[in-house]
């Protein structure tokens, strides 16, 4: 599975069967939830010069000890490890400080002492980092907790001001698009209501995720714009709830939630 971390500044490649986890602000965490063999984590900070990575991995060695230099896969790195106990478990944290220019990675791999840090040291091979005078990369990848959360907070909004507005109970399945049109119809919102309607349009993109069986959201890196959206198993039909209701009612078009719908599930059939 494909990682890229918010901002382009480094991506990675973590196994099939592990998912990205809630984590304190600027690092991130995989793990595989079936059945635990380890957490990987990761930041990266950015210096004020190209020498920043090598610096860092320099002072790693004068002032820690135990750490050594080390290669993985095409990446020169500085590694050391920690032992500690946690509730009468013993774990080591693998530590391997590396990076790129201007742009430093710190990546820790921590398991039950005796277990193999290979999977850890898997990810730090794929790692890839990109220099701030590089461009933004383009690509499609599992959605991440970012826009999770942000999927999340427009679908509960939603929720809640279809609740107060409608006295009615939202359950995100077809039903539900005529109450959605109601909030379109009715000019409860004005038109230049962005943060409403791209979170009404999270509400209807929740309806086709569970209507249609293989439609799952993503994440859509695309330059320096980064967002949600869905993708249809892994063919390239691709649909952006956040901007589909916005983009109609900011134009004054014309927005006909159930035609939508029916076009989209369509479209989704004829590439089955």
């Amino acid at each position: 599975m494909k990682y890229i971390s918010p901002g382009s500044w480094f991506s990675l490649e973590y196994p099939d069967n592990w998912c990205e986890a809630e984590e304190a602000e600027d690092s991130f965490l995989f793990y595989n939830p079936e059945k635990w063999n380890g957490n990987f984590r990761i930041s990266a900070y950015q210096g004020e010069n190209r020498n920043y990575a090598k610096d860092c991995m320099a002072d790693e060695l004068r002032h820690t000890s135990g750490s050594k230099p080390v290669k993985v896969g095409a990446w020169d790195c500085v590694y050391f490890a920690e032992a500690f106990n946690e509730e009468g478990t013993d774990y080591v944290s693998h530590i391997w400080i590396t990076g790129c220019g201007s742009i430093s990675v710190e990546c820790s791999f921590t398991v039950r002492k005796g277990d193999s840090p290979k999977p850890g040291e898997d990810i730090v091979a794929s790692l890839r980092v990109r220099q701030p005078d590089e461009k933004p990369w383009h690509d499609i990848i599992p959605v991440r907790v970012l826009e999770i959360n942000t999927i999340n907070e427009g679908y509960d909004w939603a929720v809640s001001t279809l609740k107060k507005q409608l006295s009615k109970d939202f359950t995100a399945h077809e039903t539900d698009i005529a109450n959605l049109q109601r909030m379109v119809d009715e000019g409860k919102f004005k038109p230049g209501n962005r943060q409403a309607w791209e979170n009404f349009g999270i509400a209807f993109g929740t309806i086709l995720v569970n209507e249609m069986d293989g439609m799952d959201w993503v994440t859509v890196i695309d330059g320096k714009k980064e967002y949600p959206a869905l993708r249809f198993a892994d063919t390239r039909l691709m649909v952006y709830p956040v901007s589909l209701i916005w983009n109609k009612v900011s134009r004054g078009e014309p927005c006909d939630l159930k035609a939508e719908y029916l076009r989209i599930r369509r479209e989704a059939e004829a590439v089955i």
